[in-house]
């Protein structure tokens, strides 16, 4: 963007053509799954014309509704597969023909890995660059991460941690999740491998307003529309009791931190991973916290948080 390569208000079928021409799907009945001696039965829908485009923003902000529900991750599991031995290029134009589950913009709802995965096609038309190579060039190299990668090797894999589930009361080892084993559908949404310290980098990055250690990869106008509520009320009151947020590019925004229950500064942004990772960036406190732990923990990171900033007393 800093380029002028793309618009944050850029269709995604400038990048991609097969997203031309979006339908949205609505339901008539919901899907029922097999119970009491009767078959399973699918979901019943219809779908309409998109009422516009969806854009680089919506995906930013997890307002396009591409895959953002039961019901289209349901299509996309039958009409595009997310197979492992696929990249970006051959998915992702797929994800096209997918209907969405809801008009572009008119909601927040989260869209895992096929949201962030277009993101990440339409990186590698602009820069010409396979996803992974831009990271590496772009992001991983001048910050130093050198142990931040899609494909560990076997001296890493031999340093990663066991990944642990909670079932009554216990922990239960588990496996890598198989829509993470692959070692060519280099996704933006899950698949990296890193540690503690690399990610403190990319985080002290971000606080320092895109410096870090003299290399700079982004404007600090970036990072302060990065982390500017992009999505009005939407965000507010979709995810439990989370009231006082906002929504940014990739990362939820602390509006009001007392009615976000958070002792970070007004303006603070964050984001967590599905198995125990959370991280976030108050640059009024000239503060980065980054927490790492081997289960998915869902009230933990905000916890972690609270119990670094009442520890500041100046």
């Amino acid at each position: 963007m800093e380029e002028g390569k793309l618009r944050l208000t850029d269709p995604v079928s400038r990048f991609i053509p097969e997203f031309k021409d979006t339908k949205v799907a609505i339901e008539t009945a919901p899907y029922r799954p097999a119970a009491n001696g009767q078959p399973a039965r699918d979901a019943a829908y219809y779908t309409l014309p998109a009422e516009r485009a969806i854009t680089i923003r919506d995906l930013l902000t997890h307002t396009s509704g591409l895959q953002s529900g039961t019901l289209g991750n349901r299509i996309g599991a039958r009409t595009a597969p997310r197979t492992m031995t696929f990249d970006l290029a051959k998915y992702v134009p797929t994800l096209g023909q997918v209907p969405l589950d809801f008009q572009p913009g008119s909601r927040w709802s989260y869209s895992l890995l096929a949201g962030m995965e277009t993101l990440g096609r339409i990186v590698e038309v602009a820069s010409g660059m396979t996803f992974d190579q831009f990271l590496k060039q772009r992001l991983f190299d001048p910050l130093e991460m050198t142990d931040t990668t899609f494909v560990p090797s076997e001296a890493q894999l031999a340093r990663s941690v066991t990944l642990y589930d909670g079932r009554d009361g216990t922990l239960v080892r588990i496996e890598t999740p198989g829509w993470l084993t692959t070692k060519t559908l280099f996704s933006g949404g899950g698949g990296l491998w890193s540690t503690a310290e690399d990610y403190m980098r990319f985080g002290q990055m971000l606080g320092n307003g895109g410096v870090l250690n003299g290399k700079r990869v982004l404007s600090p106008r970036t990072v302060d529309l990065m982390a500017t509520n992009h999505v009005g009320d939407l965000y507010a009151g979709t995810r439990g009791s989370v009231k006082g947020l906002g929504f940014g590019l990739a990362v939820d925004v602390v509006l009001d931190n007392a009615a976000a229950g958070r002792r970070v500064s007004n303006g603070t942004f964050a984001w967590g991973g599905a198995f125990g990772t959370y991280f976030w960036v108050d640059r009024k406190e000239a503060l980065v916290g980054v927490l790492m732990v081997q289960e998915a923990v869902n009230s933990l990171g905000t916890d972690f948080q609270n119990a670094v900033m009442q520890a500041i007393i100046e």
